[in-house]
C-alpha cells in the first residue's frame, strides 16, 4: 500500500509540475497588416544590397579595398550595417557608372561609405578617424 501511495504521489507531483508550466503566462503574439510599401522597401533594399555586394566582389574593387586597408571578408557585414538611405544612394550610383568605366569614382564612393561607417563607430578601419565614445 505504501508503494502505491509513493507511486501516486510522484505521479501527482509530475502532473502538478506540468500544469504549473502550462499555466505560466506566455507573451501575447501581436499580428498586424504589413503594407505594400513596407514590403516593397524591404525587397528593394535586398536587391540593392545584393547588387552592391556583387560589385564589391569584383577583382578590381577588391584590390582597391585591400590597398585602402579594408579586409575583404568584412565587406558584406559592413554593407548589411548600412542604413536604407546609404544603400539607395550607393545602389543608384552603381547603376549610373558605366561598366568597367569610372573606377576611380566607384573607389571614392566606397571610401566615403567606409569612412562614414568608421566615423559612426561601426568599423575601425582608418586610424585618423576619431571614434565616438
Amino acid at each position: 500500500m505504501t508503494s502505491l501511495r509513493k507511486y501516486l504521489r510522484s505521479i501527482s507531483m509530475l502532473v502538478l509540475a506540468a500544469f504549473t508550466v502550462v499555466l505560466l503566462p506566455a507573451p501575447a503574439a501581436h499580428a498586424g497588416m504589413v503594407g505594400t510599401a513596407d514590403m516593397l522597401a524591404v525587397e528593394q533594399r535586398t536587391q540593392l544590397e545584393g547588387k552592391i555586394v556583387d560589385y564589391l566582389k569584383r577583382d578590381e574593387v577588391r584590390d582597391q579595398l585591400v590597398r585602402q586597408g579594408v579586409d575583404p571578408a568584412q565587406v558584406e557585414a559592413r554593407v548589411a550595417a548600412m542604413s536604407d538611405q546609404e544603400i539607395q544612394s550607393l545602389g543608384g550610383r552603381i547603376d549610373e557608372l558605366p561598366a568597367g568605366g569610372d573606377f576611380l569614382g566607384a573607389a571614392v564612393i566606397i571610401f566615403l561609405v567606409l569612412l562614414f561607417t568608421d566615423i559612426l563607430g561601426y568599423t575601425d578601419i582608418f586610424p585618423f578617424v576619431k571614434k565616438p565614445r
